[in-house]
């Protein structure tokens, strides 16, 4: 699972979209104060058969310093035979890392987050593949069996402490550790998420109703039928917050690129192809790299126009509006740095997405 990690006393946030295309051990978001309690809701109607339930969480945009919900929807599965191990924010020791959640054979560790609907902290309980289908447990998917007839219904003993915890570890958090064999899941070959569920968060992220701030924990779009969908029936809005909203403090803007993360080394990605492990790699090291001398080479530009400034002993107006001029080229740059982050994910998506889908 790919670790979303950080920056320094600011809170920075990647774009969710940002994937790698094989490797879930890297580096990319983090923040110190931990998303808002889960929101209640139901789940929508399945569409149709093949697809898997993917449940909602919150989201950090850097933009706005604030969460967004991305709403639990129903994701057409990417082969027959995978699962879909959700993301989660866990504790880091001094920040709250957000770790992507993927497709592959089997559900991995998640947080031990109760997400519902199957998702009750370890494992998944909504439903099992058999011979290139995949059925239904109704006890806890809302499934039309007119429509879809590879249904059972098994009662789920549920022995998760029930609550409204969004993240694992840190003040409050959820107390619990993966397994060995959930340690040995995530060393297997995954597949990151797929071009609806990008596009779905983005949609999210882009609705400011979504926003915590403007939410204050039960947001307006808390899953859909269908990724990217946010009007129509299929569109469900939650009950209530699961908890008592507390603001999240906004930090002031970055101004600075020494008030930016450092883009880490990634972890060795595991597509199953050796050869092409290694080409990923190399591509995610040297973008890395350059995006590290970016930084260096703005932040000594700007070092020079403070120096400028100083001899001319420049008013306090003067100081302002080159304060601002450089928060512009800050921020101008991270957004071309998350752009170049989101093309090389495009670049380096699987060949496991143009397989033929599940009916």
């Amino acid at each position: 699972m790919r670790i979303i990690s950080a920056g320094r006393s600011l809170l920075f946030a990647l774009a969710v979209l940002a994937v790698s295309a094989a490797s879930f051990a890297q580096v990319g978001i983090s923040i110190r104060i931990g998303p808002p309690a889960l929101p209640v809701y139901e789940q929508p109607l399945c569409p149709a058969e093949g697809y898997i339930w993917t449940p909602g969480y919150w989201a950090y945009d850097y933009d706005y310093s604030d969460y967004y919900w991305v709403p639990g929807t129903w994701v057409l599965a990417p082969e027959p035979g995978f699962f879909w191990t959700p993301g989660y924010w866990g504790w880091g020791g001094d920040r709250f890392l957000f770790h992507e959640g993927y497709w592959g054979p089997r559900v991995g560790f998640y947080g031990g987050i109760n997400y519902g609907f199957g998702y009750f902290g370890n494992g998944y309980q909504g439903g099992r593949w058999d011979n290139g289908r995949f059925f239904y447990n109704r006890s806890v998917n809302n499934v039309n069996i007119t429509n879809i007839h590879n249904v059972y219904n098994t009662t789920v003993i549920n022995n998760t402490t029930v609550n409204r915890v969004s993240y694992n570890g840190g003040n409050g958090g959820i107390n619990v550790r993966p397994t060995v064999e959930q340690e040995a899941v995530e060393r297997e070959r995954h597949v990151p998420p797929v071009a609806s569920q990008t596009q779905h968060i983005a949609a999210a992220r882009a609705n400011p109703e979504q926003r915590a701030s403007m939410n204050h924990g039960r947001p307006a779009v808390a899953a859909s039928a269908r990724p990217g969908e946010f009007n129509g029936g299929g569109v469900v809005r939650a009950r209530e917050a699961g908890a008592p909203y507390t603001s999240v403090p906004r930090p002031g803007n970055v101004v600075h690129p020494n008030d930016l993360p450092v883009h880490e080394r990634p972890g060795a990605p595991n597509t199953g192809n050796p050869k092409l492990d290694q080409k990923y790699q190399q591509q995610q090291e040297k973008l890395a790299a350059r995006q590290n001398r970016d930084h260096q080479q703005l932040e000594q530009k700007q070092e020079r126009d403070h120096q400028r400034i100083a001899r001319q002993n420049a008013d306090e107006a003067r100081k302002q509006q080159v304060e601002k001029q450089h928060q512009q080229q800050t921020q101008q740059l991270e957004q071309r740095h998350v752009e170049q982050r989101q093309h090389l994910q495009e670049r380096q998506q699987p060949a496991s997405r143009n397989q033929p889908r599940p009916r």
